[in-house]
């Protein structure tokens, strides 16, 4: 469906500058803009993925304790060894990229301990700059060396638990003074655990806000998807209203003209044989305005969505479509109506623009729901080509983005045109 219709470094304030170590936001080579991380592309397990063992999960926490030790050191050894220069300010920019070069590895290696022993997933090509890498190092040492504590405590206290117990067997303690010390020891065991959890979020929180967006970037922008996707509903509103209008204009209002002057010059004949053929030719108007007039209000909104469903609602498009249109419905459970609106529409006007635009000779059209998610799919067969900023495939796209899905479009010319969208239904 090619044609769809358009409607000052160096400062102090400024010591750990991201010119110094050469990090920054990713840039978009083809846009030549900063590339901006979704909510959706937050530190995650990924969908589907087992949970890391807790065999593996306790060897990463013993292992951030090496970590923070190892980072510990770093920060001693190297801060003693440019501290004057850090103070200086020719030497400074110098003194921080040595610094920093040191820095990014260790965080690297926290990025590669958890992902292996915590199955952690960050966004692709989101490069932190010095700030939070050593903001997020500083935590780590903090919560890695008093992690290092704890464990030392709960290995001093089941050595103490076992020197209570052969003390027991021995005879030289009671077992009241047994239940005591056990009493004790469990209280002691408790915090230690909840000091471990404590420090384990810890840990998880200061490596997801150096290597992905904060909380509040987060929030900032979600608030401004919101705002483009409103700003595109309307949009798209608005465009149908202006369709709508020229289909009334242009169709239904100019058949009603004529079949008002047919029923006139009948009236008006003397001859009765005449006035029969303006009359029959009237009785096929009238039945032509009838039919556009209700492809108009399929087109504002099909009420076999609110009756029958989204797949008697697919099958109506089916019927309509000037092309051989094949339809896959593979969806086995009550959807929202939101979702089924977007997708009859996604589907009505992706196979209204191969019928009037692509030159194609079939339409294959795919509904599925899998894992909580929508997925629409319209192939043709056509010239390609599609324009995706066109008014019709604009407002689809807003349409979609108001429920917070997505939608793609893939039209090399020569062909063929693939429109997808993917829809979440929780």
């Amino acid at each position: 469906m090619p044609h769809d219709s358009a409607d000052a470094p160096g400062g102090s304030a400024n010591i750990l500058d991201a010119s110094a170590d050469g990090l920054g936001t990713s840039a978009d080579p083809v846009a030549g803009r900063s590339t901006v991380p979704t909510p959706a592309s937050l530190p995650r397990r990924g969908p589907g993925a087992p949970l890391a063992s807790w065999p593996r999960r306790s060897a990463g926490v013993l292992l951030g304790c090496a970590t923070a030790l190892l980072g510990s050191l770093y920060f001693l050894v190297t801060g003693a060894a440019l501290g004057a220069f850090l103070l200086w300010p020719r030497t400074r920019a110098h003194a921080l990229r040595a610094l920093m070069a040191g820095a990014r590895r260790l965080a690297g290696l926290e990025r590669l301990r958890r992902t292996v022993f915590f199955g952690d997933r960050f966004p692709e090509g989101f490069r932190a700059d010095g700030h939070r890498i050593l903001r997020c190092l500083a935590v780590r040492c903090f919560a890695g060396l008093l992690c290092t504590v704890v464990l030392g405590l709960l290995g001093l206290g089941a050595v103490l638990a076992g020197v209570l117990v052969a003390g027991v067997v021995r005879g030289s303690l009671g077992w009241g003074e047994l239940l005591t010390q056990a009493v004790l020891g469990g209280v002691l065991l408790f915090l230690d655990v909840q000091g471990l959890r404590s420090l384990a979020a810890l840990d998880a929180r200061a490596v997801r806000e150096c290597f992905g967006p904060s909380e509040r970037e987060v929030l900032q922008q979600r608030i401004e998807a919101l705002a483009a996707s409103r700003a595109a509903v309307v949009r798209a509103v608005d465009a149908e209203r202006r369709r709508i209008e020229r289909d009334l204009h242009d169709g239904v209002q100019q058949r009603l003209v004529a079949l008002a002057m047919l029923l006139g010059r009948a009236r008006r004949s003397r001859d009765p044989e005449r006035a029969d053929a303006l009359l029959l030719q009237a009785h096929e108007e009238s039945r032509d305005v009838l039919t556009e007039l209700r492809e108009v209000a399929w087109r504002v909104y099909p009420s076999a969505l609110d009756s029958l469903g989204l797949r008697e609602a697919l099958g109506g498009v089916a019927e309509r479509c000037a092309l051989p249109l094949r339809l896959r419905y593979e969806v086995g459970a009550p959807l929202p109506r939101p979702v089924e609106t977007a997708a009859y529409f996604v589907v009505s006007e992706a196979v209204t623009n191969a019928a009037k635009h692509s030159g194609a000779t079939a339409v294959e059209v795919r509904v599925a729901l899998t894992g909580g998610r929508l997925a629409v799919r319209v192939e043709d067969d056509g010239r390609g080509g599609a324009d995706p900023s066109g008014s019709g495939l604009a407002g689809l796209r807003g349409r979609v983005g108001a429920l917070d899905g997505v939608l793609h479009i893939d039209s090399p010319l020569g062909g063929p045109t693939l429109v997808s969208a993917e829809l979440p239904c929780a």
